[in-house]
């Protein structure tokens, strides 16, 4: 490098004025070095007043490329710039970073304790069998709107509480089956662990006594004994230990009690209409029936090794994982196909085409994904016990639209 050009007012002050404010607030130059200003001889520039970082070599000076760029001395108190916006000291933003960390672990780790999948499950199905007493969009009112926002948090308390009691009970058999829930891999006490599932009991019982609907009440009261008698160990209990007893809990809950009580909720306590099972409600109620057998069994197959180390009986132990795995597989594209049947015969043609179009893509998607499935890999079976749930969201999508 030649020569380096620099303004006059960054190196130094002129012969008979004061030194530029830059020099005088303490910029920094190395100690001693020399330049060459356009091609003449050596300047030699020395440093008396500096606050900054300095360099040993005067090399790491001319390693700037084509200016002079200041560098502001920060200390460790915030200072302001030369517009007065205040500079925030890395002592504060550490301080943040490290009051938000354990609040994001709470968060995920309350997260997975809630098995979201199933929270998202109860909420879905509680708004679209709700819907289906919607005979006009007058309907779609703040009391409606209201009733169904009560049922729906109410039964999201007890979900939490029925997810919460099966991990406390299972906190072994989870660590080999899910070891990444906060019972089983330590993030959650057992005590903390009865603190939330008692908590949230307590709420939805609450919620549910001073809303005052008897149809609400009673689907909390069935799901909290079922919830209860699936998981808890005591003597005549413990019912997910029997294949069949455990299909037939779910199965109540899912296809029975959603399906039937929080439609009741809406058409005889909200609506104050009498009690009518019509088309609509009785073709839900037995489509997941079958959806719910399936969910029942499915979700023992990717937990075959720790349920077979603590003597759970479940079919996937006792008939093996690619049997129950096609059980599931033609059970769903049965319901498919009765589904589009029912479609068919609809009397309203928006409705048919949507029920049948709909039921027919579903069944495609479910026959095209499990083809290339690897059974012996348990990472590909918990992602189609997902896609399994995926699959449960969608009709409840389109329940709303038989008519």
């Amino acid at each position: 490098m030649d020569s380096l050009r620099l303004r006059p007012s960054l190196l130094g002050a002129r012969p008979g004025k004061a030194a530029p404010p830059a020099l005088r607030r303490g910029h920094f130059l190395p100690a001693f070095c020399s330049i060459h200003r356009n091609g003449k001889g050596p300047h030699y520039l020395s440093r008396q007043r500096t606050q900054g970082p300095t360099f040993d070599h005067c090399q790491k000076f001319f390693g700037w490329k084509s200016t002079y760029h200041r560098i502001p001395h920060r200390p460790a108190a915030s200072s302001a710039d030369a517009s007065g916006q205040p500079f925030h000291s890395g002592a504060e933003a550490h301080d943040s970073a490290s009051i938000w960390k354990p609040i994001s672990s709470s968060l995920d780790a309350f997260y997975r304790f809630s098995r979201p999948h199933t929270v998202i499950g109860t909420a879905l199905s509680i708004v679209s069998v709700s819907l289906l007493a919607v005979e006009s969009l007058s309907d779609v009112s703040p009391l409606f709107l209201t009733g169904l926002l009560e049922a729906v948090v109410a039964a999201l308390f007890m979900n939490i509480y029925i997810v919460g009691l099966n991990q406390l009970f299972d906190i072994e058999i989870d660590k080999v089956n899910k070891p990444t829930l906060p019972l089983a891999s330590g993030e959650y006490s057992p005590a903390t662990g009865v603190a939330l599932v008692s908590a949230f009991a307590a709420m939805s019982f609450g919620l549910g006594w001073v809303v005052g609907s008897w149809p609400l009440f009673l689907a909390l009261s069935i799901s909290f004994i079922l919830g209860t008698a699936y998981s808890i160990n005591l003597p005549f209990l413990r019912w997910k230990r029997f294949a069949v007893v455990a299909a037939l809990c779910i199965l109540a809950f899912r296809a029975v009690i959603v399906q039937l009580a929080f439609f009741l909720h809406i058409q005889t306590f909200v609506f104050r209409r009498p009690a009518v099972f019509f088309r609509p409600l009785i073709f839900a109620t037995a489509f997941m029936t079958f959806f719910s057998v399936v969910i029942a069994l499915f979700k023992d197959i990717p937990d075959i090794e720790g349920d077979r180390i603590f003597g759970i009986r479940s079919f996937s132990v006792r008939l093996g994982q690619k049997k129950v795995f096609w059980i599931c597989v033609g059970l769903l594209e049965m319901a498919y196909c009765v589904a589009i049947l029912m479609g068919a015969t609809s009397a309203c043609l928006w409705s048919r085409y949507a029920t049948v179009a709909g039921h027919a893509i579903l069944a495609a998607i479910l026959w095209n994904r499990s083809q290339p499935l690897d059974l012996t890999n348990k990472t590909a079976i918990t992602s189609f016990y997902m896609f399994i749930w995926k699959l449960f969201y969608a009709e409840y999508l389109l329940i709303p639209l038989v008519r």
